[in-house]
């Protein structure tokens, strides 16, 4: 919930005209667009009371303002692939104080840093706010060797080429990520740039230091998120599923005349009843057209469609139907035809064997196999997110 008047914010550049990956700033990693982590992230740093995001994309401003942000739009001539950050993030400090607050604090976060901690964060904008340094940014620790390149060959930068100590006798550097630089508001604008007065360093892991500017750092990204993204708790409205390979392991028996018959498991349909039994608006979703699928709604007691070949339209108009907003609907997959319907809402989720595809478009990938225990294992994590402690 956004403050009216609030002592620190977080400012986030994101235009939309980026060279390297385009649409850089909505692709997603982990399901979600990178400025609506971004915009997560800083939202959940308790001691940063609003955020802006700044933009000339509708793209842009539509995801994060879903996320919880508010827009500044940014003019043409500081939108260019020549304007600074700083530029940017002036802009819209002066936006936000036309409209009558006073911050004394300003948060600059990079939306192409996917794996910002909340806490390190946090921790920077109250050594700004304590008075401890003027600026903060985020670094993470290194004994790497640095090298340059001259005329009479490869030197040492960081350190004497012809003796090689041992990493316990280093002194150790840090390396800036880009990621988040904390600022006392008044000196940023005096001075027009994001370093000035007393400096100091929040350290934070390596791994959340990857800045994506290229295609192969978004798949890297992508790669790591299931490995760095551990939700305990899912704050959804509603659970969309597929059938084979969700509900089942995938496989069919066809008897002597071609009947088809599957394998369920009954934890998942406990696990089901107890999110019908919670409220929570349910859906199968099938590719699949024999009857078995429509039967085992029925047992459940869940809506069910199937026998359908472009899912992601059945999906929009079902939400719709119920004024449900995609980034609040989980959608369960396993295969390439889920992948529209992953890509489309907030969490995708996947079982573990899924195929590729599925595994790069999901936001949590479960740990028991489908018809083994994948749908009990996400209805306790959909419970745990609509218990009292986490509304």
């Amino acid at each position: 919930m956004l403050v009216s008047d609030p002592t620190a914010v977080a400012i986030i550049p994101a235009r939309g005209g980026s060279k390297g990956v385009p649409g850089k700033n909505v692709a997603r990693v982990g399901g979600v667009p990178l400025v609506a982590r971004a915009v997560r992230t800083a939202l959940a740093a308790p001691r940063i009371g609003a955020v802006y995001v700044s933009t000339d994309d509708d793209a842009i401003a539509a995801a994060a303002s879903e996320a919880g942000a508010s827009i500044v739009r940014r003019p043409a001539d500081i939108a260019g692939d020549q304007a600074s950050s700083e530029d940017a993030v002036l802009h819209a400090l002066a936006a936000i104080r036309a409209g009558g607050a006073s911050p004394s604090t300003v948060v600059f976060m990079q939306a192409t840093s996917p794996f910002i901690d909340a806490d390190a964060l946090d921790d920077a904008v109250a050594r700004v706010e304590d008075g401890d340094e003027d600026v903060v940014f985020a670094a993470f620790e290194t004994y790497a060797f640095l090298w340059k390149p001259s005329a009479a060959g490869a030197q040492g930068v960081n350190h004497d080429h012809s003796f090689r100590p041992r990493r316990q006798d280093r002194e150790p550097h840090f390396q800036e990520t880009g990621a988040f630089y904390v600022m006392d508001a008044a000196g940023f604008e005096r001075h027009r740039f994001r370093f000035f007065g007393r400096v100091g360093i929040q350290e934070v892991t390596a791994a959340s230091g990857l800045e994506i500017d290229e295609p192969a750092e978004l798949d890297m990204a992508r790669a790591l998120a299931p490995v760095l993204d551990k939700p305990r708790a899912i704050d959804a409205s509603a659970l969309v599923m597929d059938f084979d390979g969700v509900h089942t392991d995938d496989r069919v028996e066809v008897s002597e005349d071609g009947t088809e018959s599957v394998t369920v498991s009954r934890s998942d349909g406990m696990g089901l009843g107890m999110l019908r039994d919670a409220g929570l608006p349910m859906l199968i979703l099938s590719k699949e057209r024999n009857p078995v699928v429509e039967a085992r709604g029925r047992k459940l007691g869940v809506e069910t469609v199937y026998g359908v070949d472009e899912k992601v339209n059945v999906l929009r108009q079902w939400c719709e139907q119920r004024q449900i907003p995609l980034s609040s609907v989980i959608y369960v997959g396993n295969d390439v035809n889920d992948v529209s319907c992953l890509e489309v809402v907030g969490w995708p989720v996947v079982v573990p064997d899924a195929h590729p595809l599925a595994q790069r478009a999901a936001r949590i990938t479960l740990t028991r196999n489908g018809g083994r225990g994948a749908l009990r294992e996400l209805a306790e994590m959909i419970l745990a997110g609509r218990s009292p402690q986490n509304v």
